[in-house]
């Protein structure tokens, strides 16, 4: 294919003309490594092809081939952790947003002219959602602070976080050099604190964080939850020089509530 046709091929998919076959085409352009995935279409826009996707119900006759890329990026995904195996985001972004592409496609078609099918809308349900826990877990590798807290963003967006997505949360509170990712990791974790290892992990937290606003963080959401065990760990920060005047009288205060 000619420098040209390439060019054209791209502007097609970035103005959502691209046909099925263009569509193909690029894919294995991009695994030639003859176009870059940066000439596509940014990040935020596929975030909005999956927060605005509808739930209409599908027709029992879908995209075979939707279903195969998905299954193959999820079998990608599972292998290993994600900060180690999981495919590299200039990889995924693309293929992800093919397979939405014959997402909408396939079942806004089926929404038409087919009556509901309560089976399918589960399935798109979760295929959806893996999709996004998909987009999570890549975003939070990215080097921007500002794509790691969509990363966290994402995760209102889910009904119920998985387990993968809860430790990802927690890892991210623990070692993001970012304060403000902290923080909102933290914040996406309140929804799960009755998890008793969600709870713990807050908990065992508390000693690795160095920024005195998550330590306040941490402290306030222990005390709201009457977690005793936590105290512990609270103490230690009071015995660390590095920990401000008026933190530690905070967390005092902390302390005191909670015995």
């Amino acid at each position: 294919m000619e420098k040209n046709e390439v060019k054209e091929l791209i502007e097609r998919y970035n103005q959502g003309l691209a046909a099925p076959g263009d569509i193909l085409k690029l894919e294995q352009l991009i695994e030639e490594g003859r176009v870059l995935p940066t000439a596509l279409r940014d990040l935020s826009q596929l975030e909005e092809r999956i927060m605005a996707f509808p739930d209409p119900a599908p027709s029992m006759q879908q995209d075979a081939r939707f279903y195969a890329m998905l299954k193959e990026e999820k079998g990608k995904a599972r292998k290993g952790t994600f900060l180690l195996r999981l495919p590299q985001w200039n990889v995924l972004a693309p293929r992800l947003a093919f397979a939405l592409v014959l997402l909408i496609a396939g079942f806004t078609g089926g929404y038409l002219v087919n009556r509901p099918h309560e089976k399918s809308v589960d399935s798109l349900t979760r295929e959806v959602t893996g999709l996004k826990e998909m987009v999570m877990l890549s975003l939070l590798e990215k080097e921007s602070a500002t794509d790691r807290l969509k990363a966290v963003g994402l995760t209102s967006e889910m009904a119920q976080a998985s387990k993968k997505v809860t430790a990802a949360l927690i890892q991210a509170l623990n070692e993001d050099g970012n304060v403000n990712v902290r923080l909102a990791a933290l914040d996406a974790l309140r929804p799960y604190v009755q998890d008793s290892s969600v709870r713990e992990s807050l908990i065992k937290s508390i000693a690795n964080q160095g920024s005195p606003m998550v330590q306040v963080a941490l402290a306030d959401l222990m005390v709201a939850l009457h977690e005793k065990k936590s105290v512990k760990e609270l103490r230690k920060l009071l015995q660390e020089e590095a920990t401000p005047k008026e933190i530690k009288e905070r967390i005092e205060e902390s302390i005191q509530v909670l015995i």
